[in-house]
């Protein structure tokens, strides 16, 4: 399993449109994001850097399990986020999508510092969510606990208008309930203050998020 830096190269491919200028504001958007998840990512790190050394976590510790599983959890809601502020059409869905791609990139930082700090790889020699008790069952198909499968990525990737939108607050929606849970469960398993301190942060935003993803979906009809 990768844990790595989320980028969208597709973001720079925005099509050009007689829209007197918004297409051109929209790029202009997208330089902005990009700009925003560089400076959240950076945060994250220092932010990460301020966790105390002095009794690290081990190899298979449930903190360093977390970082790495929800850092790759983590990085498929950014390309969805980034979508979403690419090609959403309800200003609402636009705003969400950038938001939950700004954060979530900081807290990859976050977490990549934390592994870095406790001299551990990105990577482990554990499958996905085998710190968590019941982890084993709850991956499927190779996907974490909410994960897209490639099919419902393209499909996103592909779709554009009123359905993009209600797509996207779904996948986005299932995406949160398994991240939270996962949250749950190094809050319940984890024994780092400064850890089990963000991860509650993570949860009690992801479930401000899920409030506003269920209203904007119940908005749209979807």
């Amino acid at each position: 399993m990768t844990a790595a830096v989320t980028t969208d190269t597709e973001l720079d491919e925005a099509p050009t449109t007689g829209d007197g200028g918004r297409g051109a504001a929209r790029r202009f958007g997208v330089l902005a994001l990009a700009a925003a998840i560089v400076v959240g990512l950076l945060l994250g790190y220092a932010g990460g850097l301020l966790t105390p050394t002095l009794t690290r976590p081990g190899e298979n510790s449930a903190e360093a399990g977390f970082a790495r599983d929800m850092t790759t959890h983590h990085a498929q809601a950014v390309a969805m986020g980034l979508m979403a502020f690419q090609q959403g059409q309800d200003p609402e869905v636009r705003q969400i999508g950038g938001d939950i791609a700004t954060g979530q990139q900081g807290e990859i930082g976050t977490m990549q510092t934390w592994l870095r700090s406790w001299h551990l790889d990105p990577t482990g020699d554990q499958p996905a969510m085998a710190w968590m008790p019941d982890g084993a069952g709850l991956v499927k198909n190779g996907l974490m606990p909410g994960m897209a499968t490639p099919d419902e990525m393209a499909k996103l990737r592909s779709t554009q208008g009123r359905e993009f939108d209600v797509l996207f607050l779904q996948l986005m929606i299932k995406h949160h309930l398994g991240g939270i849970h996962m949250i749950q469960g190094v809050l319940d398993e984890g024994h780092d203050d400064d850890v089990r301190a963000v991860a509650q942060v993570m949860k009690n935003t992801q479930q401000t998020d899920l409030t506003n993803l269920q209203a904007a979906l119940k908005r749209l009809g979807g």
